[in-house]
């Protein structure tokens, strides 16, 4: 098993701590990981992405040109990487800030309002947290829920608004109907 994931958005969303967190789930998992961020010098606001790459076997590049999975954050991102996802991968798209539908029919499209869940269950800047959760109930071949759930409160254990977080991941989890 290979998975090839991308996660883009503005900076400030949290998209690199949202890849960095699927890494610590793989990791903990006994996969071998991979995690390369990218971003432009206007760390908030600007683009950002990240490839992760977790993977039974060694992985031989971090580089992930044609995703499994893509986690868009803003219309930019979607727009960027939507026509590289191979054929039968999965999308997330956060629809509060994304209002199109994605016209390709060989991939699973899920449409998570990201930012509004996240302000109902902690605060705006958690809807990084939010996709987090979403991901974490598609993927039971990278982590269970348990062992997503573990890695957040590693993260934010110490956070005053630990509870608040831990209510923006079940958000996510819970939207995705499967």
């Amino acid at each position: 098993m290979e998975q090839g994931i991308i996660c883009a958005g503005f900076g400030g969303q949290g998209v690199l701590s949202l890849g960095k967190m699927i890494v610590y789930v793989a990791m903990e998992k006994g996969l071998h990981v991979t995690w390369l961020p990218s971003y432009g010098p206007e760390m908030r606001g600007g683009t950002a992405n990240c490839s992760v790459v977790a993977s039974t076997e060694e992985v031989a590049s971090p580089l992930v040109s044609t995703p499994d999975c893509l986690i868009a954050m803003n219309r930019p991102s979607l727009d960027k990487f939507i026509n590289d996802v191979v054929s039968g991968g999965m999308v997330l798209i956060n629809s509060s800030l994304i209002d199109i539908k994605v016209d390709r029919k060989d991939i699973n499209v899920y449409y998570i309002p990201a930012n509004d869940l996240a302000l109902q269950h902690a605060n705006e800047r958690s809807s990084n947290i939010v996709m987090y959760g979403a991901y974490a109930k598609l993927n039971g071949n990278i982590g269970s829920m348990d062992e997503f759930e573990k890695i957040l409160i590693k993260q934010f254990g110490k956070s005053a608004d630990k509870d608040k977080i831990i209510s923006a991941f079940h958000a996510g989890y819970e939207e995705i109907k499967v």
